[in-house]
């Protein structure tokens, strides 16, 4: 687990680096995993109608739900690796 978190921790930097601006998508997908990742299952309650960013930040964490932290982990990796060879 600790050769994994040390991935997912150089993941999480290394989209920090990206040359560009992943879309909206991969954006809420990379949150999404990276808070069932590091927290588990969304807790809370839906932001509400106004709250438009927050409510569709919670709604892709909520489809994550059951999803394991390692599980979690791994596809975060998957998609930052997808991500920077996209850019190339």
């Amino acid at each position: 687990m600790s050769d994994l978190k040390a991935r997912f921790e150089q993941a999480a930097q290394q989209v920090q680096q990206l040359p560009k601006r992943p879309d909206n998508d991969a954006l809420l997908k990379l949150y999404a995993l990276y808070k069932q990742g590091t927290l588990g299952d969304v807790t809370g309650s839906r932001p509400g109608i106004l709250d438009m960013q927050g409510r569709m930040k919670y709604d892709s964490w909520a489809k994550l739900k059951g999803t394991s932290n390692e599980q979690a982990m791994n596809d975060y990796i998957a998609l930052v690796d997808q991500l920077k060879s996209a850019v190339k």
